[in-house]
């Protein structure tokens, strides 16, 4: 089965690669697909982050050969639709983000009637998230270690220009 794993990535984290990877071992083939999301400024456009997906998955010691990253900017299930894809894969972090993923999954259901799987984070990713290491990085912390390194340069980079 053919999965998307779908989400604006901005930046992609190691919670993210988590749940790719984890996804790839499940399921036969693997679109991270990177959104827009209009109710968020990206510190990277739309190529930058399908760039830095690709380039972080690379860098992984085991990287699956069965994902590919791909971008998209309109509604999702037109994407599933037009891809003939009858499942997307999410990660969750917390009940906070169940609350906000669940909706949007019986949305999409209701109409595509694609199903949503939701895979828990690991735990020691549990309180990461794009925002938080834009904010820590904005502010000179240090993102070793929450980032792939691919990232972590093109984070500093930003914020250094």
């Amino acid at each position: 089965m053919h999965v998307v794993c779908p989400g604006s990535f901005d930046p992609v984290t190691f919670g993210h690669l988590d749940i790719f990877t984890r996804a790839a071992a499940t399921w036969d083939q693997v679109t991270v697909l990177v959104t827009y999301n209009p109710n968020k400024r990206g510190l990277f456009t739309a190529e930058e982050r399908v760039d830095l997906i690709r380039r972080s998955l690379e860098s992984l010691p085991n990287a699956p050969q069965n994902v590919t990253v791909d971008t998209w900017d309109r509604l999702l299930v037109d994407y599933l639709t037009e891809n003939n894809i009858k499942a997307m894969v999410k990660g969750l972090r917390s009940s906070l983000d169940y609350e906000y993923e669940l909706p949007m999954a019986q949305m999409n259901q209701r109409l595509s009637g694609a199903e949503t799987y939701f895979l828990l984070t690991s735990p020691e990713y549990g309180y990461v998230s794009s925002t938080l290491c834009k904010e820590v990085a904005k502010y000179g912390g240090d993102v070793t270690g929450l980032l792939p390194g691919p990232v972590v340069e093109a984070v500093q980079r930003k914020y250094a220009a």
